[in-house]
């Protein structure tokens, strides 16, 4: 449908996930060059494209750093090459879609690129879509659209619908403004109104909410002795009065067109901003892994030439090398050699820290067990490492060092038992000396600490609030410095300002779950992982 209400001549191109960066962004042309004897450039997919659409399948598995070179392509209008004592700039302007086919709801798009993404759609695969409107109609639109204003009000309206869906992106208010003056200049209208930013709103600000709405407060009476306020009716006007209620009205539209797996997963908490770390950290090789690129170098101590890229280096100054050596062949100098880089992905280690004391054995200490017997069993089918460690008492223990054993992971958490003292700063002490040993083995650790971070014990196993809650912050700001990923899981009977303070101080996500049973727990684990690639 998109194709066929865009102009007939616009180019149409589909781009692969795995395409090589000579061919999306152009490049050297290395046949032409030998021929010419001098520099040749080629244009690449996206300067092909433009005044088109580009098309992407398979987006999930897009490389980070192909989708990162998209997004600089948005961003700048352009295509900028420079390599090689080539320097191009090819002005685009240009559309992109992206097929999300991940199948695993943790496979998606790179968020940096979806950021710049204005639409997400939903499409039903038995169901056909048709027009609403011509290739005619739509190229009028076009040349409508810089005229195109906005009416008092309807960007205070976006604004704060955002706000209130929790979309922090200026590029999302941004895009629902130019969504909402599209849709007026296809209705032949100059201005945009109501309809169009209810439009905006449900298009472009829905898809991305991040947190329900909160409820409006009611009114508080004020008190009989205070002074009212004296304002003339005519200070604020009825514009204010205008655009609170346009703004109201968006946020009831994009409130309603939440889609309803995102609306329900909001409503359970289970919301979390970015990756956590499950895929394990990319290391750079120069001798296995998946190939990333090239770079200047000696192909030397197991590094792979790149004969094309040396020759591409090569050819342009062939013709000034022959006449300085008076030698009709190929010369490739030592500045010309290029080896190919590798990446790879090192193994994960998932840390389990568990609060067994009196106060989680009381509250959620039979809920935890069970979330970390599914992320176990998880970690297991991935081939994940896991450990345990719990702390009660007044001290932190490990149960379980490093192990793909699930059997042994079982039998260690179904003995383990609840009472007495919340160890934390023990605890992270011990998980960030057990974080440090699997990195040192080449692993990427991540921890996920389930306590409600009701801290009394100190480090010395002295009981006493006030310092163990000291102990406890210094300990986490001591792990913060080891850049490990990790994640608080609240287990309190509800929302422990202690917890939230210790997440915060240890870098790590923070999220209150009151009211969850172990397979909430466990999902919400599993949201704060990325994708596998």
């Amino acid at each position: 449908m998109l194709r066929e209400i865009l102009p007939a001549e616009a180019p149409w191109r589909r781009a692969p996930p795995g395409i090589a960066d000579e061919r999306l962004l152009g490049g050297l042309d290395l046949a032409a060059t030998w021929r010419a004897g001098r520099p040749v450039a080629a244009r690449g997919l996206l300067a092909e494209a433009d005044g088109g659409t580009v098309v992407i399948p398979m987006a999930e598995r897009l490389p980070a750093g192909t989708a990162a070179r998209l997004a600089a392509v948005l961003d700048q209008g352009a295509v900028t090459l420079e390599r090689d004592g080539l320097a191009r700039r090819f002005p685009v302007a240009l559309g992109l879609v992206l097929l999300d086919e991940g199948i695993a709801a943790d496979e998606r798009p790179a968020a940096g690129l979806l950021d710049r993404l204005a639409f997400r759609l939903e499409l039903d695969g038995g169901r056909g879509v048709d027009s609403p409107v011509t290739r005619a109609a739509v190229a009028a639109a076009r040349r409508r659209l810089a005229g195109v204003g906005a009416a008092p009000g309807v960007l205070e309206a976006l604004g704060a619908t955002a706000a209130a869906l929790g979309v922090a992106s200026p590029r999302a208010l941004l895009m629902a403004l130019r969504a909402a003056r599209a849709a007026a200049a296809l209705d032949g209208r100059a201005v945009a109104g109501e309809d169009d930013a209810v439009l905006a709103g449900r298009l472009v600000l829905a898809p991305r909410a991040t947190q329900v709405p909160a409820p409006e407060q009611p009114e508080v009476d004020a008190p009989e002795d205070e002074v009212p306020d004296e304002t003339p009716p005519d200070a604020g006007g009825a514009g204010e009065d205008g655009a609170a209620a346009l703004g109201e009205i968006v946020l009831e539209a994009a409130q309603a067109a939440i889609p309803a797996g995102l609306l329900a997963q909001l409503a359970a908490g289970g919301a979390l901003r970015g990756p956590m770390g499950r895929a394990g950290a990319v290391a750079a090789s120069v001798r296995r892994g998946r190939p990333i690129g090239v770079r200047r170098g000696m192909p030397a101590a197991g590094a792979r030439l790149n004969l094309i890229e040396t020759l591409r280096a090569a050819a342009p100054w062939q013709r000034l090398r022959r006449a300085e050596t008076g030698v009709a062949r190929i010369q490739v100098r030592r500045d010309d050699f290029r080896i190919t880089r590798f990446q790879q992905r090192t193994e994960s280690a998932a840390i389990f820290v568990v609060d067994a004391s009196g106060s989680s054995a009381l509250n959620r200490l039979a809920e935890a067990k069970g979330a970390v017997e599914l992320l176990l069993a998880d970690c297991y089918v991935r081939r994940d490492q896991v450990a345990l460690v719990a702390f009660r008492g007044a001290a932190a223990t490990l149960l379980l060092p490093p192990t793909s054993s699930l059997v042994r992971a079982k039998r260690e958490l179904a003995g383990l038992v609840g009472g007495g003292g919340t160890p934390l700063a023990a605890a992270l002490d011990q998980a960030a000396l057990l974080a440090d040993a699997v990195r040192r083995r080449g692993q990427t650790p991540f921890v996920v600490l389930l306590t409600d971070g009701r801290a009394n014990v100190a480090r010395d196993g002295s009981p006493g609030r006030a310092r163990a809650v000291d102990d406890a912050l210094a300990a986490a700001r001591a792990f913060r410095g080891m850049a490990v990923a990790a994640l608080l899981i609240d287990t309190g009977p509800k929302p422990q300002p202690q917890a939230a303070a210790v997440a915060a101080a240890m870098g790590g996500r923070y999220l209150a779950m009151p009211y969850a049973d172990a397979a909430a727990l466990s999902r919400a684990v599993r949201a704060a992982e990325p994708a596998r690639r």
